[in-house]
C-alpha cells in the first residue's frame, strides 16, 4: 500500500487532527493544523516534542497515516 500524496493528505488532514492529537498529546492542535499533514513536518514536530530519533518519529507518523487511512 502506498502512502497518499501530499495533496490528498492535506485535504483530509483537518478531519484527522483529533486522532493525531490523541496519538501525540504533546502537540497542540495549532501545530498539527500548521503541519497540514505533511509527513516530514509532522515527524519533525514529533521528534522535537518527544525527544526521539528521526527514524522513530518517521515510523510513528507512517504508522499513523496508514492507520487513519488519510
Amino acid at each position: 500500500m502506498s502512502l497518499p500524496s501530499a495533496d490528498e493528505l492535506k485535504g483530509k488532514w483537518q478531519q484527522q487532527v483529533g486522532a493525531a492529537k490523541i496519538a501525540w498529546g504533546k502537540l497542540t492542535e495549532d501545530e498539527l493544523l500548521k503541519s497540514e499533514g505533511h509527513a516530514q513536518k509532522l515527524a519533525g514536530l514529533v521528534q522535537e516534542r518527544y525527544a526521539i530519533t528521526r527514524e522513530e518519529a518517521d515510523e510513528q507518523v507512517k504508522s499513523f497515516i496508514k492507520k487513519c487511512k488519510c
